[in-house]
């Protein structure tokens, strides 16, 4: 019997608890023929296409604010569905300059650049080049034209950077409607662009789109063929089916494509609570029913399922023999993160990791999916003791556990907006070609991991 390298009995070792976590085991290992098991489990991960690939972004998620949900929903020495992945790394996040220099602290358009194209960016550019300004392919457009169906799911507006950067490409993020296109001349269609980002998200014909921002897809179009309707009419007029609530999304078929539009900005938070103050807000439990969340607001988690079906039945309609690409995104970890509210933080947080417990279940029963979830940059809230007194803002949490928590953001003044950092960030994933995010790696390396598990050419 020829034995493994030491190498290879590492990489099989980790191949088969990944695969045993995806209960594959079995299908992995059987075979009349002369192949040693740990080596089919080297080639499931290590060899393997993915039929499906689920990329799930965790906005401003770095270590600590998956520290803070972990602690305070299943206890310290507890696990989230995000912990359970067999194969962990971290990457680094940073943009650049327009001459190519790092810039330590990466925005989400830059950082989702990264990841979507496989090349940095300079903060605030979506999927085009720092210095040319020239559009770059992106992992989902590769997708679709290699017969691949694709999906877009998000909690903000689906023309924020993250969502944004997989099927548009504009030289400021700021351009999400046609009337928001001042940073943008050379994008205008009257400029013989390819438009706002919601014109491009709709023309790309994307088979899945759900999030929020219907305000940008109210804007009339300003010039060409739809010139005078809004975004929203021209994606019917391109076959969309629109939807505005759960139940409408639930009732929706694969016969055609669906926008979903959920909110008019982003999506309402799923928890609430005090603010972080100079002070240190007084001792509290997080309210985890926001009132101000509408009803018929889908959850992130019902969005990924949902998608998933209809992906599943479109790429079987378009008899490619390929499977779907799904980018799901938990958008407002940053956004409380940035406002210092950690109540609303954790809760997103929350929400984010039952779309990955959705997206591992899928797995598990469909072993050639590729599940990748990541953030895109870190993000300023820290875990203290509670007797310090540090600068910045501050909040007490009494966990499910029943012990104070104190939570601290000190990345600005107090009064302005709290900042991004510049720290690598986790990266975990099962599937085939999963073990790539293994080690230290950089985020434009998951552009290629994602080509290279699709074979996209």
């Amino acid at each position: 019997m020829r034995s493994p390298s030491r190498r290879q009995a590492v990489v099989a070792a980790v191949a088969v608890a990944a695969l045993a976590a995806s209960a594959v085991i079995a299908g992995v290992t059987s075979g009349g023929d002369s192949v040693e098991p740990w080596e089919r489990a080297v080639r499931a991960i290590e060899d393997g296409k993915a039929r499906n690939v689920i990329l799930l972004i965790g906005d401003g998620m770095g270590d600590a604010e998956i520290t803070l949900a972990r602690n305070y929903t299943v206890g310290a020495g507890g696990r989230l569905n995000m912990d359970k992945f067999s194969l962990t790394g971290t990457y680094t996040t940073y943009a650049v300059h327009e001459d190519g220099t790092p810039d330590y602290v990466a925005d989400s358009a830059a950082s989702g650049t990264a990841f979507a194209t496989g090349r940095k960016t300079i903060n605030g550019r979506i999927s085009k080049t720092p210095n040319t300004d020239q559009a770059i392919p992106t992992i989902l457009e590769l997708a679709q034209a290699n017969g691949y169906a694709t999906g877009n799911v998000t909690t903000a507006d689906l023309t924020d950077a993250t969502p944004a950067v997989m099927a548009s490409h504009v030289t400021d993020r700021s351009c999400q409607g046609p009337a928001d296109m001042a940073k943008c001349p050379t994008d205008t269609l009257g400029g013989k662009g390819p438009g706002s980002i919601a014109e491009q998200l709709v023309n790309h014909k994307v088979d899945v789109l759900f999030g929020g921002g219907q305000q940008r897809f109210d804007q009339e179009v300003t010039f060409g063929t739809y010139k005078g309707m809004t975004v929203t009419e021209q994606a019917r007029m391109l076959g969309y089916q629109v939807v505005n609530n759960s139940a409408s999304m639930q009732a929706v078929t694969p016969a055609r494509p669906v926008l979903g539009l959920f909110a008019g900005d982003d999506l309402p938070t799923e928890w609430t609570g005090k603010p972080a103050t100079r002070d240190g807000s007084e001792w509290q439990r997080c309210v985890t029913s926001n009132p101000n969340r509408p009803p018929g607001t889908p959850s992130l988690a019902d969005s990924t399922a949902k998608a998933i079906e209809l992906l599943e039945a479109r790429q079987q309609q378009r008899g490619s023999g390929q499977g779907f690409f799904l980018q799901v995104e938990g958008a407002s970890i940053d956004k409380r993160d940035h406002a210092a509210d950690p109540c609303g933080q954790i809760g997103e947080t929350v929400a984010f990791d039952r779309a990955v417990k959705v997206a591992r279940d899928y797995a598990a029963k469909h072993p050639d999916t590729l599940v990748v979830t990541t953030a895109d940059h870190g993000h300023t809230s820290q875990i203290v003791p509670l007797e310090a007194t540090p600068p910045g803002l501050s909040a007490t949490l009494i966990t499910d556990e029943d012990q104070q928590m104190k939570v601290n953001y000190s990345t600005n003044t107090p009064g302005q907006t709290q900042e991004h950092t510049g720290t690598q960030v986790r990266i975990a994933a099962q599937g085939p070609q999963a073990y790539r995010v293994l080690g230290v790696t950089d985020q434009t390396d998951l552009f290629t991991t994602l080509r290279d598990a699709m074979r996209l050419h």
